[in-house]
């Protein structure tokens, strides 16, 4: 009888020990990140204009993203030959549930057609408060107005992109070119990087772009993942 208790009691602990190495486990294990949503919302240069997929902004955002660690799902929201009015007609059925951030990319093409600063800003701001509302964080991504204009357009433009991400509490990114222009220059001067049209990067020149702002999408996603 003795015996029979003994070999029970020993089960028991046995059993017992093997359930608590097994909890402990389980607790010791890294957590799993979840997936990060994010939308790109932009032009032809978000879309990736005259270049195989591979070659866009977007894949290789995602590539760069996911060599450093990052499990992020980024949506190509670009749409070639959308203004800031576009992206603002369809920035609320593009953030779908899922979506947590958003890279807004627009305002190259209200600069070809020369549309008034404010109009522009009016958009960008709708856009905002959008994203505001649907407590999506924002990566605001400027563009820098040409010289032709007037120096009163081109400071009235240029000065859209910093104040809106201060109003709204967005991370701001100077311009989308910064990768491949100097200091003040044009898609123009970026020999070596354009396309033949001059206004669209080729494969290198995005890369060198996605190296320029992919720091500031990994405060984006760190934004997210704080739930700052």
């Amino acid at each position: 009888m003795m015996r029979s208790l003994t070999y029970g009691l020993r089960a028991w602990r046995s059993k017992t020990l093997a359930v608590t190495l097994m909890l402990c486990a389980i607790v010791a294990l890294p957590a799993r990140a979840e997936t990060v949503h994010l939308l790109a919302l932009g032009d032809s240069l978000t879309q990736g204009y005259g270049l195989i997929e591979d070659e866009g902004f977007v894949p290789q955002m995602r590539a760069w993203l996911a060599e450093r660690g990052h499990d992020v799902r980024l949506v190509n929201g670009g749409v070639s030959g959308d203004t800031t009015a576009g992206g603002l007609s369809r920035v609320e059925w593009s953030l779908t549930p899922e979506i947590e951030g958003m890279i807004v990319a627009l305002g190259g093409n209200d600069l070809l057609r020369g549309l008034p600063p404010e109009t522009s800003r009016a958009n960008l701001e709708g856009i905002l408060e959008v994203a505001e509302a649907q407590e999506i964080e924002v990566l605001l991504v400027g563009m820098t107005a040409p010289g032709n204009y007037g120096p009163d357009y081109k400071a009235g433009f240029d000065a859209i992109y910093p104040e809106l991400a201060e109003e709204y509490d967005t991370l701001y990114f100077p311009n989308f070119f910064r990768g491949i222009l100097p200091e003040g220059g044009t898609p123009q001067n970026a020999a070596g990087m354009m396309q033949g049209d001059g206004i669209h990067p080729n494969a290198d020149g995005v890369a060198l772009i996605v190296e320029a702002m992919g720091p500031s999408v990994e405060e984006l996603i760190s934004r997210i993942q704080s739930g700052d």
